[in-house]
């Protein structure tokens, strides 16, 4: 039987030997690399389709300081000096695009005028497509530091004034350095996080 699977060297950068960067090199992130990181995050799946995640890429030193004063404290400096901290947030109103994504069926109406489920599916898919683009970044040669440490109604105020977009996360991307690493946390086994049934 063929094996499809990614060789290991892809793994360990993907997963096993990717860290949770707290300091970057002084290289800059070219926009065409992001375009191609979201470019290849895009395709993961999300419950019916609904993309309902959007992605607000801060590189200029005007959108760094918008941001910096809704980030904890431990927080500013690694955010301050990446060279672009994507807000993953979640559009309230994802359902209005789908009969442009899922074309088949009249999925608008099944999400018009339920709140609760507009927003269940909005967090639990837009994390999704978050961890898709931490994927995907480390696929293409990227670093990155996820956090949620951050004010996210006054970042919402800040960035999304209108409240049709929410804050989810934040990933610092760039080139890592090792300065400031913590030591690598165990994991839980199998046994202890799995089981069959």
């Amino acid at each position: 039987m063929e094996n499809h699977s990614l060789d290991d060297a892809a793994l360990d950068r993907i997963f096993r030997a990717a860290r949770t960067r707290n300091a970057w090199l002084a290289k800059p992130v070219a926009e065409q690399l992001v375009r191609a990181v979201y470019d290849l995050a895009k395709w993961g799946p999300t419950s019916a389709n609904t993309c309902p995640a959007r992605f607000v890429f801060v590189h200029t030193p005007e959108g760094k300081a918008r941001l910096k004063p809704h980030l904890y404290p431990t927080n500013v400096d690694k955010t301050m000096s990446s060279p672009l901290c994507v807000i993953v947030a979640y559009d309230t109103r994802f359902y209005k695009l789908m009969p442009q994504l899922f074309p088949g069926r009249d999925m608008r109406a099944v999400f018009e005028g339920n709140a609760p489920l507009i927003l269940e599916t909005a967090q639990r898919n837009s994390s999704l497509q978050g961890a898709y683009l931490i994927i995907a970044a480390r696929a293409l040669g990227l670093d990155c530091g996820p956090m949620s440490g951050f004010h996210p109604t006054a970042l919402d105020a800040t960035f999304f004034p209108d409240g049709r977009w929410k804050s989810n996360f934040l990933i610092n991307i760039g080139y890592g350095s090792d300065e400031n690493l913590f030591p690598r946390n165990p994991r839980l086994p199998f046994e202890d996080a799995c089981r069959f049934e």
